[in-house]
């Protein structure tokens, strides 16, 4: 593992162009709708994003009710940064709040869902994961 002196800060606060380099880099469709992805950001209760030489690597959200469930919708890391600590670093402060809350809730994508379980999550026993989206949106940039 490449050892990087990696700033993690917190807060909303963040440059526009990098935030969509981000997303466009990883892949998500969100980068395609730039001033939603920013305005739910902003809104978000907690936002932990990692910086490497003033460049935004990574990203991730926590939105709660603030007393029992936190749900965290967004982690992303460039692909060049990937499998360096960083992801695991940005959840840890992610969760950090929201320690003795009872349920911390996220959805993965299969391929993500080994690295969520390495962090204590675990598959739902009786339930299931169900959403209403977009059919017409994809969840991957189109390459």
């Amino acid at each position: 593992m490449l050892s990087l002196e990696v700033e993690y800060r917190e807060g909303v606060e963040l440059p526009r162009e990098q935030v969509i380099n981000l997303y466009a880099q990883c892949k998500w469709s969100s980068a395609e709708k730039p001033d939603a992805l920013l305005f739910a950001l902003s809104n978000s209760e907690t936002v932990i994003s990692a910086w490497y030489q003033n460049a935004l690597i990574g990203l991730g959200n926590a939105i709660s009710d603030k007393a029992l469930t936190v749900y965290y919708p967004h982690l992303l890391v460039l692909p060049s940064y990937q499998n360096m600590g960083i992801g695991r670093e940005i959840m840890k402060c992610l969760q950090a709040p929201y320690a003795e809350f009872h349920q911390q809730v996220l959805l993965a994508i299969n391929d993500a869902a080994p690295f969520y379980e390495k962090l204590g999550f675990k598959h739902s026993q009786g339930v299931k994961a169900m959403w209403i989206y977009d059919e017409n949106d994809i969840n991957v940039i189109n390459e």
